[in-house]
């Protein structure tokens, strides 16, 4: 029996997804909640042998970082990260707290239910961070650091201060993500970027 636990602030989807898991022979729902700081104390309590966690949940607090808590604190403990938000870097962020798996929220009952138990078995799913027919997965940190600031609409002399480094080098960085990206402009890929969900820009 594999033994859940469900973090997700979405009081239906947080129902429903334990009527799904709990209709399953071979599945269980040891504990459900809408906060991530709480799932902590209860993972400690319970010893589930999965965690099922947002991202975003109640009180804006981090299921990344609560999954990071949760790996390092029982490596053997699966944890799969799940979102609503098309965010390119939250699938980085997963794979950087330790995250054995990550899903799209609006993937199939069948689809979520084969995921756990997939990694139990110890194999891991990532989506791929798919730009129309071009990915962004052969970014690294500071290129999508760049492309998110662009979203942004920083200038290049913002991004090279935020950044620290020369505008020379913020010019080549940007030369080196459109040849990998295939696109002619880095203006048009930042609103291909945001316009499909890849990057959710901090406009404040």
């Amino acid at each position: 029996m594999i033994r859940i636990v469900l973090v997700e602030d979405q009081t239906m989807l947080r129902e429903s997804l334990a009527i799904a898991i709990d209709s399953q022979d071979d599945m269980q729902t040891v504990s459900s909640l809408s906060r991530a700081t709480e799932a902590l104390d209860v993972v400690a309590r319970v010893q589930p042998d999965l965690v099922l966690m947002d991202v975003c949940t109640e009180d804006d607090a981090s299921g990344i970082a609560a999954a990071a808590h949760i790996k390092r604190t029982y490596p053997g403990m699966r944890v799969i990260v799940m979102t609503g938000v098309p965010e390119i870097t939250f699938i980085e962020q997963a794979h950087a707290a330790g995250a054995d798996s990550f899903v799209y929220k609006n993937v199939g009952t069948t689809e979520l239910l084969s995921i756990i138990r997939s990694t139990m078995e110890g194999y891991s799913t990532f989506p791929a961070a798919q730009l129309g027919d071009r990915t962004l997965e052969s970014l690294d940190e500071e290129e999508i650091s760049i492309l998110r600031l662009v979203c942004e609409n920083k200038s290049r002399r913002e991004i090279a201060d935020e950044l620290y480094m020369s505008e020379g080098t913020v010019k080549r960085r940007i030369s080196t993500i459109l040849s990998k990206t295939g696109y002619d402009s880095i203006m048009k890929l930042a609103v291909h970027a945001v316009s499909d969900g890849y990057i959710v820009p901090n406009l404040k």
